[in-house]
């Protein structure tokens, strides 16, 4: 029951030991179905209060996870490991490694980007929030959390506009003196950046070093042997959607020797006399003359301290150890050897010299982010990479790679069989497709169950709505793949084959972005669509392209350079001035939308021979905005709702838009939409059963309204609070399939009791609600699940879902009696 609420909905099982009784079911949905219908549109004289649905809940089916940037363990106690996910929450294992739980998913943010654990306390742990791995799609943090009680609960403690903090340095003998490292949301000038400090356990915080509004703090380091003694990098960095900006006058080295009251910069002697860009810092544990400093200038590398600071030599200029210094530069030193010292990047490197000599690392995973070494136990290391966590427990002879359930899924599309399977593209790994349901009751969804299906790790996989054997996935670099799943091969139908990787927007013939969209006109799965600057169409599998648009785009030439500040990087996933979304109205063929990541929303109504640009009549819309997803109307033509992504312009609101007349006119139905640092909006989507029921996802939550946008509230139950890039309504099945940037996809089971919902139902003292058909899966041999398996899927629980509303809270036990056609009672349900 619902102890605590006075009204709910809930729901019944039948299992597979009630055969006849489903086919009862079965049949009686034949008939409610034609009630169920004729519902009349939601008003909103009644109010339906997220706690009536809550016990609708969501279930993760896969697949594997990428990226972790944050690792800790706790000193001397092989057992307890901790990993944070660039945006999928904090991981726990209590047996070294091999079984992990989520701890931080009852916070309404998910991007971790440091983690800490007070050397005199073990129970206390702080976890800055925001990836600090800088390339485009990163998510922002909203503050700083602690724990006191190893992880079962955690507090924000502040710092709420920081952005994100890369680096949590906590006082060995005094657990109430902490110091962030805080970069700033990096999207604009702020003052809530720099090293923030509290003495009394973050109920209060004093920012300490603070250089502009343009500069942040990339890196800190605690002298372990002095906690007065502190060394900070600062960062000056921007991000656009067009690009990002390393280095300036703000950047450098800062040192403090009294606890962080007063800050003194390091010049000369040794450092760099340019502008400098990231650094990553570290004071040997061992010794603590011995500091490192890893510096993005234009003369990079590799810089030694062997008097505290005070003086500096360039000992290493190899270009391995910053090779992409926005999206890696960490610097870690052996705790009982102070000229070891190790550098996870791309390729991870190390040096037994203090730094004149590098060479190879190799922990399991790839693309590494952070490295933890025990400082009781230097044979003890955990690295989080873009594969998940390693662990070694011999100083790197062999190692424990482990994958979380934390996959960043771009975008979601399902297909039609029974059950039916899941698509979308993860960052960090490939492409994939996973079925909804395994039909191996015991062995849930196992990980082996998900494949590639071409294309590659950005972008989109669509099934082709009538041949599921056929996938249209995309990857970077504009490709694109057609593949066959009767075959597993996949062909390259790419609309330009010469590569554009590394070149500037403004110097290629078509400018596809990371994630490039792509279209199956609904109204012929031959005709094939995807975006550049302008709509290209095929309509023989990808043999050949027909351009149908002009440059849709402002072709603004100063926002396609080649960008990085002091080091150039990632072309592809900054060009600006390309398409973001298309999509075309299941109501009228030839009525194509078409939206911008520089603002500019385009439609044309004769499939291409004209195109309108619609932009100027959206009300209140600020420029240079990225169209996120546009969703035509099923039901009226002309209808349309669009979501606008600014954030990447410092921007963060949610905006969500309505037109009726083809794009005329336009009006704002996003105003109820609470409005916080990760309120921008992803994806809008209109439900197939209901008119005006919307579902919207946005940085951190998602949303449902029962009356068409005016009103929202939140849809989340159980769903963690990552990035909800996509949505998809399974309609056969009438699921809502969520793909989110952090948790991987997640299922919500059968609509009906949302798209049911009346007012009457509400004011109703007892409702039964119709239920949608139910299937009798035998089971299947597959896969196995491996032993200890962390990415495993749920699979629906097996029989039929008989969904009821009660207003008030029963004071017996319910009873539900499903008969047959005679009246006879089949079988009686209890609570």
């Amino acid at each position: 029951m619902c102890p605590k609420i006075s009204f709910c909905i809930r729901r019944f099982k039948i299992n597979k030991q009630n055969k006849k009784a489903r086919f009862i079911l079965r049949t009686f949905f034949a008939v409610a179905i034609l009630t169920y219908f004729t519902f009349p549109a939601f008003g909103s004289a009644v109010e339906i209060k997220p706690e009536l649905y809550k016990s609708l809940k969501y279930r993760h089916i896969g697949p594997v996870g990428n990226r972790v940037i944050a690792v800790v363990g706790v000193p001397g106690d092989l057992n307890i490991c901790y990993a944070g996910a660039a945006s999928g929450g904090i991981f726990k294992s209590i047996d070294g490694g091999i079984n992990w739980k989520p701890i931080f998913d009852k916070q309404n943010v998910s991007s971790i980007g440091s983690l800490a654990i007070a050397p005199s306390d073990p129970n206390i742990i702080w976890a800055g929030t925001g990836e600090t791995f800088i390339r485009s799609n990163v998510s922002q943090g909203n503050g700083i959390y602690k724990s006191t009680d190893a992880g079962k609960n955690w507090k924000c403690m502040g710092l709420e506009k920081t952005g994100r903090i890369g680096r949590v340095a906590i006082d060995p003998r005094d657990p109430n003196i902490v110091f962030a490292a805080a970069m700033g949301h990096c999207y604009g000038p702020q003052q809530e950046r720099g090293v923030f400090r509290t003495k009394d356990g973050g109920t209060t915080w004093e920012k300490v070093l603070f250089v502009d509004e343009n500069t942040g703090c990339s890196d800190l380091a605690m002298d372990p042997n002095n906690p007065r003694i502190l060394i900070a990098g600062m960062w000056p960095m921007l991000i656009r959607t067009w690009g990002r900006w390393s280095g300036g006058p703000g950047g450098g080295l800062h040192m403090t020797r009294d606890g962080g009251t007063t800050w003194k910069r390091l010049k000369g002697k040794g450092l760099p006399d340019t502008e400098t860009g990231k650094i990553a810092l570290a004071i040997a544990p061992s010794n603590s003359e011995r500091m490192y400093a890893l510096i993005e200038a234009k003369d990079e590398g590799l810089w030694r301290s062997d008097n505290g600071g005070e003086s500096w030599t360039h000992i290493n200029h190899d270009h391995a150890l910053l090779n992409r210094p926005h999206y890696y530069n960490r610097c870690v030193v052996s705790t009982d050897d102070h000229d070891e010292v190790y550098f996870p990047a791309t390729r991870f490197n190390m040096t037994l010299d203090g730094g004149k000599t590098i060479k190879r690392f190799n922990p399991a995973g790839g693309d590494h982010h952070d490295m933890w070494i025990d400082p009781l136990n230097s044979d003890r290391m955990m690295v989080g990479n873009d594969q998940g966590v390693s662990i070694s427990v011999n100083h790197g002879k062999s190692w424990h790679g482990i994958q979380l359930p934390i996959a960043q899924m771009y975008h979601v599309y399902v297909d039609n069989l029974i059950p039916y399977y899941v698509y979308g593209n993860r960052q960090d790994g490939s492409s994939y497709r996973g079925p909804s349901n395994s039909r191996m009751s015991r062995s849930g969804i196992p990980a082996a169950l998900w494949h590639p299906v071409g294309g590659n790790e950005s972008g989109f996989a669509i099934p082709d709505p009538l041949d599921n054997n056929i996938v249209w996935s995309g990857k970077y670099d504009g490709m694109l793949d057609r593949f066959d799943l009767s075959t597993g091969q996949s062909r390259a139908v790419t609309v330009w084959p010469e590569s554009i990787q590394s070149w500037g927007a403004a110097a290629v013939k078509y400018r596809f972005q990371w994630t490039f969209p792509i279209l199956i006109s609904p109204h012929d799965h031959n005709r094939v669509y995807v975006g550049s600057q302008f709509v290209h169409r095929t309509t023989d599998g990808g043999h050949s392209w027909t351009v149908i648009s002009p440059d849709l785009s402002t072709d603004d030439k100063s926002k396609q350079q080649i960008t990085g500040g002091l080091t150039p990087d990632d072309a592809i996933p900054t060009y600006c001035c390309v398409l973001f979304a298309l999509a075309e109205s299941p109501l009228e063929e030839g009525v194509i939308w078409a939206g911008t990541n520089d603002g500019l929303l385009h439609i044309t109504r004769d499939g291409g021979g004209n195109w309108t640009n619609v932009t100027k009549n959206i009300p209140d819309l600020p420029p240079w905005g990225t169209i996120s997803n546009i969703e035509p109307s099923r039901y009226e033509a002309g209808t349309c709702y669009v979501t606008i992504d600014f954030h990447q312009v410092n921007n963060r609101y949610p905006f969500v838009y309505k037109t009726s007349d083809y794009g005329r006119k336009w009006k704002s139905i996003s105003s109820t939409i609470p409005k916080t640092v990760l309120s921008y909006a992803h994806c809008v989507r209109e439900d197939p059963v209901r008119q005006g029921l919307l579902y919207l996802g946005t940085e951190n939550a998602i949303y449902i309204s029962f009356d068409d946008g005016k009103n929202w509230q939140s849809l989340q139950n159980n769903l963690p609070h990552a990035p909800v890039h996509w949505l998809t309504v399974q309609e056969h099945f009438n699921d809502l399939v969520v793909a989110t940037y952090g948790r991987g996809f997640w299922i919500l089971d059968d609509l009906t009791p949302l798209q049911q919902m009346t007012p009457e139902v509400v004011k109703s003292e007892v409702h039964f609600f119709p239920p949608r058909p139910a299937y009798r899966f035998r089971n299947v041999a597959g896969p196995s699940k491996q032993t200890n398996e962390q990415c495993a899927g749920e699979n629906p629980t097996y029989g039929a879902a008989l969904n009821y509303y009660l207003k008030s809270k029963p004071k017996d036990n319910i009873k539900l009696s499903i008969y047959d056609e005679n009246a006879k009672t089949l079988i009686t349900l209890k609570t």
